[in-house]
């Protein structure tokens, strides 16, 4: 395991790297930061966002919390979300859940587990809503996979139900919203591949908080 102090060994030795290719690395990144996607993933430790997608800092503005949920209640993940729109003008949200979570593993339990007890319930909601599909298998590490992957198609509709997505979106054709799972026994990244235009005209019904546009021919 890393010491406290070996960090800051290991710091001083990544920046003389960077300066190695770059003598002006940090310099250009203090400049300002100018990404293209919203990362909103698990405070898990062994998933680390920047690293397994392969970027360089300032590339990915990066939201992390229990489970990778986006509450309808979270200031934290909302105001994430409208700063990386409104000012920074990403391209695309990812919402990126993996398996073998704890919080997901917590949630199909039952047990009191405190002051989570609250932020748990949302993904027990996920499991309520999608009741028959789990408990049809019968594997319980699939059934395990599968919730995973549920909890993160509902965090994508939750996001897309934000105002501030439909609106930029409707007028500007961006952000995309895309579900990712990350598999940590084989280290990929698995795209669910969910259709974003489709669940944005599923919930225009009942979530409509743009100005009325048809979502399949947003004003570019």
């Amino acid at each position: 395991m890393t010491t406290y102090e070996e960090i800051f060994e290991r710091n001083k030795q990544w920046v003389s790297d960077k300066k190695v290719t770059d003598k002006q690395f940090f310099e250009k990144l203090s400049e300002g930061q100018n990404p293209d996607f919203l990362y909103i993933g698990c405070s898990d430790s062994r998933v680390t966002a920047e690293e397994m997608m392969g970027v360089q800092p300032g590339e990915v503005f990066v939201h992390r919390n229990i489970a990778n949920m986006v509450n309808n209640i979270d200031f934290s993940s909302i105001s994430v979300i409208s700063y990386a729109i409104t000012y920074l003008k990403v391209k695309h949200i990812i919402v990126c859940g993996h398996y073998y979570c704890g919080g997901v593993k917590a949630a199909m339990e039952s047990k009191d587990m405190g002051v989570i007890n609250p932020w748990l319930r949302n993904i027990r909601d996920v499991y309520r809503y999608h009741k028959k599909e789990l408990n049809a298998i019968t594997d319980e590490e699939e059934r395990y996979k599968r919730l995973v992957e549920l909890n993160v198609e509902e965090q994508c509709f939750n996001v897309i139900k934000k105002a501030v997505v439909q609106k930029h979106y409707l007028k500007h054709g961006y952000p995309t919203v895309h579900g990712w799972v990350f598999d940590i026994k084989s280290g990929r990244l698995i795209d669910l591949n969910i259709d974003f235009l489709k669940m944005l005209a599923d919930i225009q019904e009942i979530y409509n908080l743009g100005i009325g546009e048809d979502p399949h021919q947003p004003d570019r």
